[in-house]
């Protein structure tokens, strides 16, 4: 399959010249996803929600992007963060949510990889179909990937068995038999490195194999919040664009605060150093096709209505016309 790749940068608040003052401290929580850091975490530990306003608050852990998306529409937190299908599905079920900016993006250096033994005969895509395939959830990124995959090849998309495990333990059950492949998110490259580094495995595809290059999810936020904060919506998302950016320029020292952050919440600091980046374009930039491409695979499916969700529609609206509403 091609993919029809378009250059047209969508704004989210990203760099506005004219941003409206902060007006008051917001407290913003959100879950954390185990054995990460999202963009806006280490904005908070580089100190660039300084003078925002803007105070982080964790509320837990969320075992996957639908969690999150529930946790967000039921008002328990501020901001989820999910794969692109699972933000659509839940923004065509009726949750006013926008996209601030994506979480993380897919290609060549940072991706979710689909493993297996080193002697398992599972060595292609069309090989999976029958198998248990563990995900760290049903309905985001690895579960359509999955059917995406299967898909291209002819196949039926529910041609593998998916089965749910925590990211902790997709090593194990691989290693252990009780799964045939673990698929390694692009966000858990701090377990997937591990899990390389033991040996004995070996990839049979990416995620990028089948998707290309592409934003593997975004950060979203409650629309009715984004109206009511739109000076501190925007403060949000610069410091999260300037955290993303400073990830890819200072990697190692990234590491370092994701080690320390990891000890801190009680998690293996070790796996920090594994952390690959967050795969995305500078400045946190979004294009169309991020959005667009997996439109048109829920319409195709029908599980969306034709013409019922556009890209445009979905990012983050500039500030200084939240402000004038």
């Amino acid at each position: 399959m091609t993919f029809a790749f378009r250059n047209l940068a969508l704004t989210t608040v990203l760099g506005l010249a004219f941003a409206p003052a902060v007006q008051a401290d917001v407290t913003i929580r959100y879950l954390a996803s185990h054995g990460g850091l999202s963009a806006h975490e280490l904005a908070a530990e580089l100190g660039y929600f300084e003078g925002t306003g803007i105070t982080l608050e964790n509320a837990g852990y969320a075992s996957g992007g639908p969690e999150s998306l529930m946790a967000l529409a039921g008002g328990s937190v501020e901001l989820g963060s999910a794969a692109t299908a699972a933000v659509l599905n839940s923004i065509a079920g009726g949750a006013d949510f926008v996209a601030a900016y994506p979480s993380n993006g897919i290609n060549d250096q940072v991706q979710s990889i689909f493993y297996v033994l080193e002697d398992s005969p599972i060595r292609t895509i069309e090989d999976i179909a029958g198998k248990t395939v563990a995900v760290n959830t049903l309905g985001a990124h690895l579960d359509y990937t999955v059917r995406e995959a299967l898909h291209q090849k002819g196949l039926p998309q529910d041609a593998a068995n998916l089965v749910t495990v925590p990211g902790p333990q997709l090593e194990q059950v691989l290693r252990s038999g009780q799964v045939d492949v673990s698929a390694f998110g692009y966000w858990q490259t701090t377990f997937e490195g591990l899990a390389r580094e033991h040996g004995g495995l070996r990839a049979v595809f990416d995620d990028t194999d089948v998707l290309g290059e592409i934003a593997g999810g975004f950060v979203v936020l409650r629309r009715d919040w984004v109206e009511a904060h739109p000076a501190e919506a925007q403060a949000f998302v610069d410091g999260s664009a300037r955290a993303l950016d400073y990830a890819r320029d200072n990697p190692e020292e990234t590491r370092a605060i994701f080690a320390r952050v990891l000890d801190g919440r009680g998690e293996n600091p070790e796996v920090a150093q594994f952390f690959q980046g967050y795969g995305v374009r500078e400045g946190g930039r979004a294009t169309e096709r991020d959005l667009q491409f997996w439109i048109d695979v829920l319409e195709r499916e029908g599980r969306l209505e034709r013409g019922k969700l556009k890209a445009a529609d979905i990012l983050l609206a500039p500030a200084q016309d939240l402000a004038a509403k």
